[in-house]
């Protein structure tokens, strides 16, 4: 599976990010600045949510200071559903019932021991179709076709 990752900044959270995929055996598309440098958080969130929705990609990753900007920023692309998890239990919530694509991380509040733990529930968990959060899915469409 391919993931496409982005961040503004590239901080040791985000290392430890990329050699996790790696370790899991997932192909990962970077986007983002070298050590050092950085760039607009509302870019790679961009570039990330196009991968998924063009198919280069199956799912993303995204960082920033709060992980809220890029949260917004990826939400702006239609078809990407990003969720701004800072726990197990909200990564595992944000896949079971919201059928999240893209993981929204704060560089600042996640540990490197909490973001393996938040990836390997993020990744452990899929949507299950079901009534109820299929209608909640359809109402966040038809969001998605008003801003036309």
């Amino acid at each position: 599976m391919k993931i496409s990752v982005g961040a503004d900044e590239r901080l040791p959270i985000v290392e430890s990010t990329l050699n996790y995929l790696r370790e899991k055996g997932y192909e990962s598309l970077w986007y983002g600045p070298e050590r050092g440098e950085t760039k607009p958080w509302p870019e790679v969130a961009k570039k990330v949510g196009k991968d998924i929705v063009d198919g280069r990609s199956q799912e993303g990753i995204l960082f920033c200071w709060t992980g809220t900007g890029v949260s917004i920023a990826a939400n702006k692309v239609r078809g990407i559903r990003a969720a701004l998890c800072d726990d197990p239990e909200t990564a595992r919530g944000a896949r079971l019932w919201n059928n999240a694509n893209v993981l929204c991380l704060s560089m600042r509040r996640i540990s490197e021991p909490m973001v393996t733990e938040i990836l390997d529930a993020w990744f452990k968990h899929r949507y299950i179709p079901n009534l109820s959060d299929d209608t909640c899915l359809a109402q966040i469409d038809a969001l998605d076709k008003e801003r036309d």
